[in-house]
Formats: C-alpha cells, structure tokens, sequence
C-alpha cells in the first residue's frame, strides 16, 4: 500500500522524522518530491551559481584558498543548495563537452590529442573563469581555451558539504561531465 503525505517543507523536523520510522520498518523507502522544477530551481538560481562563482580568487596561489570563500559561502547555504550546485556545475561542464569544443581544443594541442581528464579541466576553468567567459565558448567554440584548467572546481561542492555537514559528499550530479558524455552535441 502506497501512503501519500502532502506537507509544507517547514513541517520537516527530526520529531516528525522519528515519528516516521516508529510507523513504519526499516525496509520502507520513501521518496520525497519537489512540486514543480521551478521551485527546485529557485533553491539556488543560476545568477546565485554564477555569485559563488564569482567568489573564486584569483590573487591567491594555492588552490584552496582560490577557493575558499566559494566554499565558505556555499557551507553556509542549505545542504540542498550544496546538491544543486553541483547540478548546476555539471550542466555547465556538460554543455561545453561537444564536438566543436573539442575539436578546437584538439586544434590547439602540438600532437592534436585528446586528454579527456585535461578536457574536463580546462572546462572547469572556463566555468571557473566566470559567467561572462562561460558563455562567451559556450556560443564560440573556437574560444575554447587550451592552456588552462582548474580541476580543483569539481570538489567545490564536496568541500563545502564536508564543511556543513562533517560527512562525504556521495553524489551523482544530474548531468555526466565526463569528456564524451554529452551524446546530443556529437
């Protein structure tokens, strides 16, 4: 038997979750949904993705401390918002995995090979240089840089979730970012 529970997100509480599992066992699974994508979204919007991006400084050396006021910021959201980060993150990565991207970057390279974990880094770069960048290769693949990348932007979320929570970060964004996965654009 299936039971449906509506309630408003501010009825959540660890009492009503233990009132939960005194009802039912342990092999009981429950899913919760969002009402519309729309609200989904709205948890963090893509001009607040765009913000933590925009967070990144570059004045500093190491890495960490480019990135420690994107992730100080972002542990100090809802962890929901830690999860659509990366979401969003991954979108940005997946789009700019096509064919024309690619060959371009390819085009660069003195050999013309392709690294698919140097692709993926230079794609975190673009996403990590700022919105403005970002779209500018997005629309213009022959922008498509090759000398730049900024692997450390994949674990962003997971630091800040590490941060917020004291756990690790198990999760699969929406989208594949891996270099060939973006199918539709090949």
């Amino acid at each position: 038997m299936t039971t449906v529970l509506n309630l408003n997100i501010n009825d959540l509480s660890s009492q009503f979750i233990r009132e939960l599992k005194s009802r039912f066992d342990k092999t009981t699974q429950i899913e919760i949904r969002i009402n519309t994508r729309e609200q989904a979204e709205e948890l963090l919007s893509d001009a607040q993705f765009w913000q933590i991006i925009g967070l990144i400084d570059w004045t500093k050396e190491h890495y960490t401390d480019i990135l420690a006021a994107s992730v100080a910021f972002l542990a100090q959201q809802p962890v929901a918002n830690i999860y659509l980060f990366h979401d969003k993150l991954s979108e940005k990565l997946y789009h700019l995995d096509t064919k024309a991207h690619i060959a371009e970057y390819v085009a660069k390279d003195p050999d013309h090979f392709l690294s698919v974990d140097d692709f993926l880094y230079v794609r975190c770069a673009v996403v990590a240089e700022g919105q403005f960048y970002y779209e500018n290769v997005l629309k213009n693949p022959k922008q498509m840089p090759f000398e730049i990348a900024f692997e450390p932007l994949l674990s962003l979320a997971s630091d800040a979730y590490t941060i917020k929570t004291g756990k690790t970060f198990d999760y699969f964004p929406v989208f594949n970012y891996e270099t060939g996965s973006n199918k539709e654009n090949r």
